[in-house]
């Protein structure tokens, strides 16, 4: 991997405070991420399952790890199943971790190979009362295909069918929102990467360009900066593309009185980055633009003030809609006896601010949560308000990553350009 090495006490906190959760008797498996085909003999770069990073820090295919706390066999209570390697794999692949090398990154002490798994988890699973197993319950995925974790459940429901099971996921979800420090040390290099790609286009971007250029110059200057790669595909919208709210495409011309909508973030050590901005392309915001751009930004950061412990994200984004609504109102887009008289559930508002204003950030962009949870200190929330107006082509959306603190929320991208000013004087230095 191209980022720095984690301190393996991290990975031996999470785990720690994971098995604090689980019932009595109880064993719980974690399984690495399949590695996709792409095409022929090809496959997407492997991405690891973002709760078994989380709990052992081992960034690489066909791994298991098993936490069996109240085992009264001691060589189960903590075990790690990693990829054999030899001379051709390495060779071929390249190196794999060694047992040993397994063991500095997680700090799990009994590490075996991947094909000894089936003969060592038996004798395990047996004696325990209780299985938890672990799948992807972010309620906004489909899982279309079968996938490696979902294919284990499915054996283990029908090999062990008089066990109990138990979801993972609840306890993860508990656990990933409230950031240790040593994570968010590493979102603040994945935001501060994604910062340094901000900076380099307020120096490119002019008439002319092409949007999949200016997305050469960010991963540019991601990968120098020892960025994994992109936090997620990059939206680079200019013109009526920045209405579409996951224009992907980055393959139209930048032209010359166009407002550019950058949504982009840098993956590093698995953590992300994810900053939007709204720049226009020429350096100069037209007065439509300026008008559209400061009523966005009034949002956003009242809504960074607003972020606090004890708020749901629902009534967080309720404050955000009345303020969106009092903006539209002043730009003319909205009447005011026509919001007095609009019905509740489905306000005038979201016409022009159809999404939410944020989620949690982490190991996923969109970070495995409980959205009818209460905010908690350190958790690590994105603040991303928009008005998109297809009518006068113009969609913009300004958007920080921003951890909660008692003392004062963290910003962890203050300091980059945001106001109008500072962005024409920038783009024109």
């Amino acid at each position: 991997m191209k980022y720095a090495a984690i301190d393996s006490q991290l990975f031996i906190r999470n785990r720690r405070k994971f098995t604090q959760h689980m019932k009595p008797g109880s064993i719980a498996l974690f399984h690495s991420n399949d590695e996709m085909p792409r095409n022929a003999d090809a496959f997407y770069r492997f991405r690891q399952n973002s709760d078994l990073f989380y709990l052992s820090g081992i960034d690489q295919e066909d791994t298991v790890l098993v936490l069996f706390p109240e085992s009264p066999n001691p060589m189960f209570r903590e075990m790690l199943f990693i990829k054999r390697t030899n001379e051709t794999i390495a060779q071929w692949d390249g190196h794999k971790l060694t047992p040993e090398e397994a063991h500095a990154a997680s700090g799990v002490k009994n590490v075996f190979w991947y094909d000894e798994f089936e003969a060592t988890i038996r004798p395990a699973i047996l004696l325990a009362e209780q299985i938890y197993l672990n799948l992807n319950e972010n309620d906004r995925f489909n899982d279309h295909a079968p996938y490696n974790a979902l294919r284990f459940a499915q054996s283990v429901i029908k090999k062990f069918p008089l066990h109990q099971v138990q979801r993972s996921a609840p306890i993860m979800a508990a656990l990933r929102t409230c950031k240790e420090e040593e994570e968010i040390a590493l979102l603040r290099e994945a935001t501060r990467i994604t910062g340094l790609g901000f900076r380099r286009l307020l120096g490119f971007v002019k008439p002319g360009v092409w949007e999949y250029e200016i997305e050469a110059e960010l991963i540019h200057e991601f990968i120098r900066n020892r960025a994994n790669g992109w936090a997620f595909d990059p939206i680079i919208a200019s013109g009526a593309s920045a209405c579409v709210l996951h224009y992907i495409e980055n393959n139209k011309q930048c032209k010359d009185g166009d407002l550019l909508l950058l949504d982009f973030g840098a993956d590093y050590a698995n953590y992300n980055g994810d900053l939007t901005r709204c720049i226009p392309v020429n350096g100069r915001f037209s007065e439509r633009q300026k008008a559209v751009y400061k009523a966005v930004l009034h949002i956003q950061q009242q809504s960074i003030q607003n972020l606090k412990a004890g708020l749901t994200l629902n009534e967080w984004f309720a404050m955000a809609g009345e303020m969106a609504t009092e903006q539209l109102v002043n730009l003319g887009l909205l009447k005011m006896d026509d919001v007095k008289n609009q019905d509740p559930a489905r306000p005038l508002y979201k016409k022009y601010f159809m999404h939410g204003l944020g989620h949690h950030l982490g190991i996923d962009v969109h970070d495995i949560m409980n959205r009818w949870a209460r905010l908690e200190n350190n958790n690590v929330i994105t603040v991303e308000p928009g008005l998109y107006i297809p009518e006068w082509g113009i969609g913009v959306r300004i958007e920080n990553d921003v951890v909660i603190r008692p003392e004062g929320n963290e910003d962890l991208m203050a300091g980059l350009p945001i106001e109008v000013d500072e962005i024409e004087t920038l783009m024109n230095s």
